[in-house]
């Protein structure tokens, strides 16, 4: 992978953090990185000269993002399947878990829709550690018609036996970036992530969603 525009922008943000610890001009967020970027960085030509694959030929910085992003999420893929000696039939078993784990008892959609799953793929999911009794359905005590779904003793049991290899994978993942550089890419991936979740949240058709974020952007 081309590290080079991770590195720029987070030797950008270090600038960042230098020139407001004094100062303190700016709150210290992604928004405040923001204006900064915006009053201070206007004429910056370092980013401009970032060089990747297909560039010359004409091929967009949205291109590129697009595709580093989805071979990161393949090679968090591959490094999963070594989780357990393949206890988990994939990473979204584990990734549920943890997110019952730490949130509570949560709906089947609240749950799908947390790990931005479609119905059909989270239900596979959810049934499939039902059927490993790591997970348990439960009623509402408030409503007898809501079922929540709840970890179990034997899921956190499974869960706590291969954390240390789960936490392996994430470090495995991150590979070789800098402290610095994970804190720029949580806030550059989260920022993404609240964009795209205000819409996910709408239920949009997949007819008319692509127009309508797009038309957003303009």
């Amino acid at each position: 992978m081309n590290f080079d525009l991770i590195k720029a922008v987070v030797e950008l943000v270090q600038q960042f953090m230098e020139q407001n610890e004094d100062k303190a001009l700016y709150s210290n967020d992604i928004q405040g990185f923001t204006e900064w970027v915006n009053v201070s960085c206007k004429d910056n030509s370092e980013l401009e000269g970032l060089s990747w694959v297909g560039k010359e030929s004409g091929r967009s910085s949205e291109s590129i993002i697009n595709t580093l992003l989805i071979r990161m999420g393949r090679y968090a893929k591959t490094y999963s399947r070594s989780i357990g000696s393949s206890v988990f039939s994939s990473q979204d078993d584990f990734i549920y878990l943890i997110g019952l784990k730490m949130m509570g008892p949560m709906t089947k959609m609240e749950l799908i829709k947390r790990n931005v799953h479609e119905k059909s793929s989270g239900i596979l999911v959810i049934n499939r550690l039902i059927h490993n009794e790591w997970v348990e359905q439960t009623v509402s005590q408030k409503d007898k018609r809501t079922k929540y779904i709840q970890i179990t003793e034997k899921g956190l049991a499974i869960l706590q036996k291969h954390m240390d290899e789960i936490r392996k994978a994430s470090k495995v993942v991150v590979g070789n970036l800098t402290h610095s550089e994970q804190m720029l890419l949580i806030a550059i991936l989260s920022k993404l992530d609240e964009f795209h979740d205000s819409f996910y949240r709408m239920n949009l058709k997949n007819g008319n969603l692509l127009d309508i974020v797009y038309r957003k952007l303009n």
